[in-house]
């Protein structure tokens, strides 16, 4: 994946936390801050916002980096699920206030749905392995068709098609909430 550290390097970035290194929060700033300022933009399309949001979590790993447990999985993706609750929780904060103004609620729920959507997928297409993000860009933003991919990408049409098919399973759990699976995935046979 995209940027991702080694099990052991989150490790070792925890214990460097716990201990007060005040280098290690400035090196996990450098890997991580563009990836927070990214999902919290996505969510709030408001850049004072999302810096406020970056801010607030580095500020949050620095006082209580024992939160993180490394048998959940990696350090970017805890990092990027706080990021994600934080704006969103920000953004439900903004849409409140304006429900005075006038905004009825299920127009607020849906805008914080969409948002939120839109950020996960964001971060599952960064986070995909480079191969499937490839394809998918080739297919997407280039509107090539899968032999077009498959001769930009140098792999047998099948080979893009499975790397198709794969990318856009995952994006398809950006539109999931949170512990329910996929409703329908597409088959073996299926065209795209």
């Amino acid at each position: 994946m995209a940027n991702d550290a080694s099990p052991r390097w989150d490790r070792k970035m925890q214990q460097r936390l716990v201990r007060g290194e005040a280098a290690a929060l400035g090196e996990l700033y450098d890997r991580f801050a563009s990836l927070v300022h990214g999902l919290a933009y996505r969510v709030l399309d408001d850049e004072d916002a999302a810096d406020r949001v970056t801010r607030d979590i580095f500020v949050r790993i620095w006082e209580h980096p024992e939160e993180y447990d490394a048998n959940q999985g990696p350090l970017r993706s805890w990092i990027a699920s706080i990021a994600h609750r934080q704006a969103v929780r920000r953004l439900r904060e903004t849409e409140a206030q304006h429900m005075g103004e006038g905004v009825a609620p299920d127009r607020m729920e849906k805008k914080v749905r969409a948002a939120s959507a839109a950020a996960r997928a964001d971060y599952i297409r960064n986070s995909m392995p480079a191969s499937l993000r490839a394809a998918l860009e080739l297919a997407y933003f280039k509107h090539l068709d899968y032999r077009q991919t498959a001769a930009d990408l140098g792999v047998t049409e099948d080979e893009a098609r499975r790397r198709l098919r794969l990318g856009l399973q995952l994006l398809s759990t950006a539109h999931q909430t949170s512990g329910h699976a996929p409703s329908r995935s597409p088959g073996p046979g299926s065209a795209l």
